[in-house]
């Protein structure tokens, strides 16, 4: 059996109307709601020109696995916090632009970025540490579907 945390995620990008329905029907499998302790996700529950912010407790190590995969191979952008597990691991922050691989940032249970020792070594300069906690803050650009009101084609 899986050790199991409460974990957020916020995804955003440009999307089809095809790939919305496909993005929804995993939503839904992952049991994400878009609050805490919230009903399960329906297409409607997103907000026109915001990013999409899902919650679920109970998650397979923290990580909702068949979405981020999706999400990394079109390029969409995403944060997602995870909680920690006692013995197993720490809260962290795993960010994606859009480009490259999701990194990882160790957290607390508030989801603000920490700094170990190790880390600020590795790091050197106070330029190369604020960089650090300046890509760990990554803004997700707004879910936008292809036709939404009052949003230009691209």
């Amino acid at each position: 059996m899986a050790d199991r945390v409460s974990a957020s995620i916020v995804l955003g990008g440009p999307l089809t109307a095809p790939e919305y329905a496909e993005l929804a029907e995993i939503i839904a499998e992952e049991g994400l709601s878009i609050e805490w302790d919230g009903e399960p996700f329906e297409p409607t529950h997103r907000t026109v020109g915001q990013p999409l912010s899902l919650y679920a407790h109970e998650v397979a190590w923290g990580q909702f696995e068949v979405l981020e995969v999706f999400c990394v191979e079109r390029k969409w952008p995403f944060v997602r916090w995870s909680g920690a597990y006692p013995g197993q691991w720490g809260p962290e922050r795993a960010v994606f632009t859009g480009e490259g691989q999701p990194a990882s940032y160790a957290a607390d249970e508030e989801d603000h970025i920490l700094v170990d020792r190790g880390t600020i070594e590795r790091l050197g300069l106070i330029e190369a540490i604020l960089d650090h906690f300046d890509a760990a803050d990554f803004t997700v650009p707004p879910l936008v579907i292809e036709g939404d009101p009052g949003i230009a084609p691209a």
